[in-house]
């Protein structure tokens, strides 16, 4: 089946490119300084082979370069290759240009250019030559499989219409079994009740089953597991808990209990945890020493030459499991009664002058990466909401407060996504919460680093909804 070849692509793929890249920066500093020995026994060339190869995994997280390997056209992997490529490019010059500087590695703006020319040439000529192998192997691809279902109740049929809407997943469906003949909807599939089942599979030499009886029939579905095992037939259960759950689930075992989470959560792993905890504690120190500590003084000052009152603001806000907690901000607004029921609107008389351009260049979120230190918010999470605006909109959309499952954060998902500002409707706040949700459950270190850039990146390009 299709799906079963897309790691091992994606694999492929991934090690052809690194190695493409690497053969590109030796070949220019070959070319460069005639020498094939010599790079090697370079130690100031190695940091820049580190950092080539580590932007490279960047850009490709950031544009989903090897997602979907088997199922992307050529057309929209030749333009994810493009949009990765110059990415990367963007990233190599600000990291190396301005930030390290080439003389830190005596390295040469030529030697960059030829790299990075020569990197993209045979980048785009590898992508050619995978696209035409995968053209040519596609039928070997999709592996395909027969296979039948016992069971034609909810979940049978379910798995049917998956099975045919799906059919580059490579499964050849040939029928049901079951011991009730009218719940089979296709006449013609109905293949015989489950005591005819093996007989069948054996002399259509089909490779799967599928079970989707019910529980009741845990003698028939037994039966059928052992005599599936002694004739080298692999059986599959089919449990019916999908009809109370639209979406992909997390299965873990208690021993021999199979358990069922509704949601996979990353971030419930300490190691994770950790890792999040750490950079957090790392990337707030260095914004509040090399960031803050000059900028305070500038924006204090302007802030209480434009209106009376405190530099700061504070507000109560629903934190990780609901508890709520201080969070501080640059104050944006004049003094008024309506801060903890009120949200900001576009046009607002409430925010002062440098408010607007603290708010549409986030600055005025930058006190709360005291909050990161204290440990009541994380750099990347949903964004914590007025305690008011949770009681109100907990009791209107159902996955409301799975979003506290986490830390809030400074930016998040939804934000890089548009969904940030005034929400003006609950179909508006529904979107926000599907996107802190998805994150919680798809949660990765490189996806936090991918937040962090489009945040960094929205903020100078500027972003609509910011006001």
């Amino acid at each position: 089946m299709l799906h079963r070849y897309a790691t091992f692509f994606k694999a492929i793929n991934l090690t052809v490119d690194y190695f493409v890249l690497n053969v590109s920066m030796i070949a220019a500093y070959v070319i460069l300084d005639n020498s094939f020995i010599v790079w090697i026994n370079n130690k100031q060339y190695l940091p820049v082979v580190l950092v080539f190869n580590l932007i490279w995994l960047l850009a490709a997280n950031i544009t989903g370069l090897y997602e979907h390997v088997l199922n992307k056209d050529s057309v929209k992997t030749f333009g994810s290759v493009f949009q990765t490529y110059l990415l990367f490019v963007s990233l190599i010059c600000f990291t190396i240009l301005i930030l390290i500087g080439t003389k830190a590695y005596f390295i040469t703006r030529q030697y960059l250019f030829y790299a990075i020319v020569l990197f993209g040439f045979l980048l785009g000529s590898w992508k050619v030559i995978f696209l035409a192998i995968r053209k040519s192997d596609r039928a070997l691809l999709n592996d395909s499989r027969k296979v039948v279902i016992v069971g034609a109740g909810r979940a049978g049929n379910e798995l049917r219409k998956y099975f045919k809407n799906n059919p580059f997943r490579g499964y050849n469906f040939l029928g049901f079994f079951d011991d009730e003949r009218s719940k089979v909807i296709e006449k013609d599939l109905y293949l015989g009740n489950t005591a005819h089942c093996m007989d069948y599979v054996l002399n259509n030499k089909v490779d799967e089953i599928y079970c989707a009886l019910s529980y009741s029939d845990h003698a028939i579905i037994e039966r059928l597991m052992v005599d599936a095992d002694k004739n080298l037939i692999r059986f599959k259960i089919v449990p019916e808990y999908h009809e109370y759950i639209k979406k992909p689930t997390f299965l873990q075992s208690f021993g021999n209990i199979p358990i069922i989470s509704i949601r996979a959560e990353p971030l419930e792993n300490m190691l994770n945890r950790g890792l999040k905890r750490g950079f957090d504690i790392l990337f707030a120190l260095f914004i509040i020493i090399f960031i803050f500590s000059w900028l305070f003084p500038i924006l204090a000052i302007i802030i209480k030459m434009e209106t009376p009152g405190p530099i700061f603001f504070k507000q109560k806000r629903s934190g990780r499991d609901n508890s709520p907690f201080n969070c501080y901000k640059f104050r944006s607004m004049r003094i008024n009664n309506e801060s903890d029921k009120m949200q900001a609107t576009r046009g607002d008389s409430r925010i002062t002058k440098v408010g607007s351009f603290m708010r549409k260049t986030s600055l005025d979120e930058l006190p709360q990466f005291f909050n990161v230190l204290i440990g009541n918010m994380s750099t990347v999470g949903p964004r914590p909401h007025m305690i008011s605006h949770t009681e109100q909109y907990s009791q209107l959309i159902d996955r409301f407060m799975v979003r506290h499952f986490l830390k809030p954060g400074i930016t998040g998902w939804a934000q890089v996504n548009g969904l940030r500002g005034e929400t003006k409707t609950t179909e508006a706040m529904l979107e926000r919460v599907e996107a802190d949700v998805w994150y919680l459950e798809n949660w990765s270190f490189i996806l936090d680093v991918k937040i962090i850039f489009l945040t960094f990146w929205n903020s100078i390009r500027g972003d609509k909804n910011a006001f």
